[in-house]
């Protein structure tokens, strides 16, 4: 079997590791290894291919992570609009508890809000974040 047969199928493979686990890592090491297969193709003795995988696979695992880690993080769940429509909603408070709670009437059900901050006056208030079955608000 010709050297680059070998780098193609462990190409494939990587990838299918990748497509089981889900990490994207495995697909740059693929990309490195598809640099190698290339390498045999052009005639490189065992060295060279063995070296352009390593070096190529380096640089692209070392390029997404350069990527991934200046990306700004995503919000956390349970106030993230991505995740929970009902983020940036307004909801109006009649009036509050003694408690800090107030029950206010969204989306056709009865919904318990907990204010931050300065939000005990009625009135219209926006949805901060959704803790378990309680919205989280603060006056607008």
């Amino acid at each position: 079997m010709a050297e680059s047969t070998i780098w193609w199928v462990v190409a494939g493979i990587a990838v299918a590791l990748e497509l089981i686990t889900g990490t994207f890592y495995l697909l740059m090491l693929a990309i490195g290894v598809a640099a190698a297969a290339i390498a045999a193709h052009l005639g490189a003795d065992t060295t060279t291919q063995l070296v352009t995988a390593a070096i190529v696979g380096s640089c692209t695992v070392g390029g997404c992570y350069l990527i991934r880690s200046r990306r700004p993080s995503d919000a956390p769940a349970e106030s993230n609009r991505d995740v929970n429509l009902d983020i940036g909603e307004t909801v109006q408070v009649d009036g509050w508890n003694a408690d800090g709670t107030a029950t206010v009437k969204y989306r056709g059900a009865n919904w318990t809000v907990i204010g931050t901050g300065d939000t005990q006056g009625a009135g219209p208030h926006r949805v901060r974040s959704v803790s378990g079955s309680r919205l989280v608000v603060e006056k607008i």
